[in-house]
């Protein structure tokens, strides 16, 4: 059961600003959520968020094929804030009355209300600058493609979304976390996330003679356990590297040492530098492991994203602005997470911070992301909007006293 948003929410979140557009807001996300698109596919969901705001008289600007952003306010950019739009190609599990209407696609990752926040945020924004200009400009950034490596922030990055800005802010649904709340961390949030492939080959043969053949399924299994462990002590055990095996095969018969043979698996990594200085590593590691088997091997290392790092100045930012508009005890540490996020790219060049959105009702179930039975409190809508939207403005603050330090007009 679905209960009204507003009348049932305990925590008092919802302000003056906020209170017109909660139900709105919420039918908004429901629209998005029957009707998910893949990354890099999002077209329906680009158009309606351009019209939504083109109709609150700002003024979006499309990437290149889909994902958009707009700028609120006047003079130097103070922050970007991100939200993530596509969906992932999971079949819906739930009995939502709003659940996917494309077979095999859906929300399950919570970018529907990452989108929806950002929508807020950005009609919240406008409003305040229409009644008193904004001296700074605020940045939204609608990020196709996320839950694809590399990653759509590169896309950003490259069409110059992130040109003059000097840090970015994001939010990011977490199930494990009771709506009111949002979780912060400073350092490394989440993990770099690698794809490892491996094929071996060699001279085949009888299982009787292995000494007449090149072993790969010995050397996979070799592979598999050493690989693992030299790295765990070649790299710095507080990076945290972790490689795990997803697929190996080889072989069809019990009795024949096979010619060929093949691998995969993830390396993910906690720390910045190290995760820069592993490929070589990796490369080195494995073909030392295989040598003595005299296979031929063929490594592919597919950089996926590196880890996201949160700064302590933006950290603190997104902090005071969920204590004062959600009370003292509203932040929690969150863990470490050892997946991957693009958000991590937007961050090499300049500072920035994620947070974690409490989306789990009080009392209720824990799910899981990326799973089909995901269900998200719609309560956390309010709860992001208001969060984002206070570390906005107090980013154009800091913005406007840092460009004050300078002796640059901040009009200018």
């Amino acid at each position: 059961m679905h209960t009204d948003p507003v009348e049932s929410d305990p925590f008092k979140l919802v302000g003056p600003l906020l209170l017109p557009k909660v139900d709105e807001l919420i039918a908004f996300r429901r629209d998005l959520h029957a009707n998910p698109e893949l990354s890099r596919k999002e077209y329906r969901t680009t158009d309606k968020i351009v019209d939504r705001l083109t109709e609150a008289g700002l003024s979006p600007k499309r990437f290149e094929n889909t994902g958009l952003y707009v700028d609120i306010g006047h003079g130097p950019i103070a922050t970007a804030l991100r939200g993530d739009i596509d969906a992932l190609p999971i079949v819906e599990e739930t009995d939502l009355e709003y659940s996917s209407n494309n077979p095999g696609v859906t929300h399950a990752c919570g970018h529907d209300i990452h989108t929806t926040v950002m929508v807020g945020v950005a009609l919240i924004l406008g409003e305040i600058d229409a009644q008193t200009p904004l001296a700074g400009t605020v940045r939204i950034i609608f990020q196709p493609a996320e839950e694809t490596m590399p990653g759509g922030a590169l896309d950003v990055i490259e069409q110059g979304g992130m040109e003059s800005v000097p840090r970015i802010l994001a939010l990011h649904c977490d199930p494990r976390v009771e709506v009111g709340h949002v979780g912060t961390r400073i350092g490394a949030i989440t993990s770099a996330s690698d794809t490892i492939r491996i094929e071996l080959s060699g001279r085949g043969g009888h299982t009787s003679r292995p000494h007449a053949t090149e072993d790969l399924v010995f050397a996979l299994a070799e592979i598999a356990v050493n690989v693992p462990a030299v790295l765990n002590r070649r790299i710095d055990v507080r990076s945290a590297v972790s490689v795990v095996w997803g697929q190996i095969r080889a072989g069809s018969a019990p009795n024949a040492i096979p010619s060929s043979g093949f691998m995969a698996g993830t390396m993910r990594i906690l720390d910045r530098d190290d995760w820069h200085a592993a490929g070589d590593l990796l490369d080195q590691v494995v073909r030392q492991t295989a040598a003595p088997f005299g296979v031929d091997v063929h490594l592919e290392h597919l950089r996926g994203v590196p880890p996201v790092v949160n700064s302590e100045t933006e950290t603190a930012l997104l902090e005071a602005a969920a204590r004062a508009e959600l009370g003292e005890d509203s932040v929690v540490l969150t863990p470490q997470s050892m997946g991957g996020e693009d958000f991590a790219w937007f961050l090499q060049d300049v500072p920035g911070s994620m947070m974690r959105l409490g989306t789990r009702a009080p009392g209720g179930g824990i799910f899981d992301l990326h799973r089909g039975d995901y269900v998200a409190d719609e309560r956390a809508i309010g709860v992001g909007v208001r969060v984002m939207a206070s570390a906005a403005l107090r980013a154009v603050r800091h913005r406007r006293q840092e460009v004050a330090r300078m002796g640059v007009n901040p009009g200018s």
